[in-house]
Parts: C-alpha cells; structure tokens; sequence
C-alpha cells in the first residue's frame, strides 16, 4: 500500500540562518551602516644571525610592500620585517624572494616568531576604512613609536560559549585598560584576526607599539587579572620584543 508523499514544509524565515556577510562591517555613517571588504594583511617575519642590521635595509627598498625592520632586544643577532599589504599575494611572490635572496639569504629564519593577521572590525568604527588599512600602518611606521611587542593569543572554547552580552562585557574590561594606556599617549594597539593563518591555531595576533618599552610591559601586566586574560586565554605569546631601525617612508 502506497503512502501519499508528505508535504514538504519550507523553513520558517525566523528559523533560517542569517546571510553570510564576509564584508567588514563599521559604525554608522549619513544614517547608513559601513561596509569594506579591503584588510590590511600585516605579516611578521623573524631572523637570527644578523651581525650588521644595514644592509638589510637596502634588501628591503622596493620591495613592493611596506616595511618596518626591527633589531630584536632578545638576540643580539635577531632581526624581525613587518610587512603590510591589502593583497596577500604580495607576501608569496616579491617579498618571499627577498627575504630569501641578497642580504636575508644567510640569515636563520626563526618560525616561533612567525605571524600573520588582517584588520577586522567589530561593528562600532566611526572611520572605517581608515581603521582597516590605514591607523595600524601609521601606527606601525611612525619614527616616534619605535618600540613593538607582538605575540599571538588564543581564547578558550569557554569564552566562545558565553552569550554575546557577557563576551563583551569581559572585551570592555580589557579595552577600558587599553584606552587608559592610549589617552596617555603611551601605548597604542595592533590588533589581528588570524584563525586559520596561524600555524598554532592562535585566534589573534596582537602588536603593542610605543616611544618607550616599559609602558608596553605594563600593559600587558595590567591585563593579567581581568577576566578574559586571567579565566579564557589558553594561549599567549611568544613575545617578540624589538625597536624599529627603518621603515618604508610614508607619504605626508
């Protein structure tokens, strides 16, 4: 005995699930919110056995892509290049043979200090192509903020089960400590997506930039007893420290 076949009920439209969006997405602006599908790509690259930083810089001059070379306070042989590009193609073709020919070609690269990440955008920025591509290469290249950290982080499975309010609630804490540190003119922040770019599976790599060192360590100190970093990080670092000797002239 045949059955007659069962209607087929189509998903009720409250049920479906929302549209994928890859743009990033930013504050309001004329009444409308704002949209960008340009990052910036920022890729740290770390080398030992450097006895004279200069001729390095000329294995950098034109290469496509902006720079920022740093001598690194841990190695007295350490160097580090901090490339920024919105085309990731860039970091595989032209700057991949440099860093591997002329003055780099000797040098040992060193893969623990290995990063990558893009600009993101989490909904509330006023300016936002200018949060994208171009603040952190200001940022990056400015000669009166030549001292960096930059080290990876990632949050545990349990801060990505809490519901939306309490996340943000536990990413204010942290920014409220950031902004204090900023207003002060004493450190200032790099912050990248990199799940998936990550060779350890970090979720973000994070660069702390300023005119002195110190106030980059205490930051990271002031952020060891909140919430986040204290209850959901299970990964941070390494800390690749450095002071930037050259980079790649902006126009004014």
């Amino acid at each position: 005995m045949s059955h007659p076949q069962q209607p087929v009920n189509p998903v009720p439209a409250a049920d479906a699930p929302p549209a994928l969006e890859l743009r990033e997405r930013g504050g309001m602006k004329d009444g409308q919110p704002q949209f960008s599908d340009k990052r910036l790509y920022m890729q740290l690259t770390a080398f030992s056995g450097c006895r004279d930083s200069q001729p390095l810089i000329n294995g950098l001059i034109g290469c496509g892509v902006d720079c920022v070379l740093y001598e690194e306070v841990g190695d007295p042989t350490g160097v580090a290049v901090l490339a920024m590009t919105d085309n990731p193609e860039l970091l595989v073709t032209k700057l991949r043979r440099d860093l591997a020919s002329g003055p780099f070609k000797d040098l040992a690269v060193k893969p623990e200090f290995s990063m990558l990440g893009r600009t993101y955008a989490i909904g509330y920025e006023p300016k936002l192509e200018d949060w994208l591509l171009h603040r952190p290469k200001r940022m990056a290249t400015d000669p009166a903020t030549p001292w960096a950290v930059w080290y990876p982080l990632r949050r545990n499975g349990a801060f990505y089960r809490l519901a939306r309010p309490e996340q943000q609630q536990i990413l204010k804490e942290h920014g409220t400590i950031g902004r204090q540190f900023g207003d002060l003119g004493v450190a200032s922040d790099v912050r990248l997506a990199c799940q998936g770019l990550d060779k350890n599976d970090n979720d973000f790599v994070i660069g702390l930039i300023g005119k002195e060192l110190t106030p980059l360590s205490q930051l990271v100190e002031a952020m060891r007893p909140t919430v986040q970093t204290s209850q959901y990080i299970q990964n941070l670092g390494p800390f690749f420290v450095g002071r930037a000797l050259w980079r790649t002239p902006q126009k004014p």
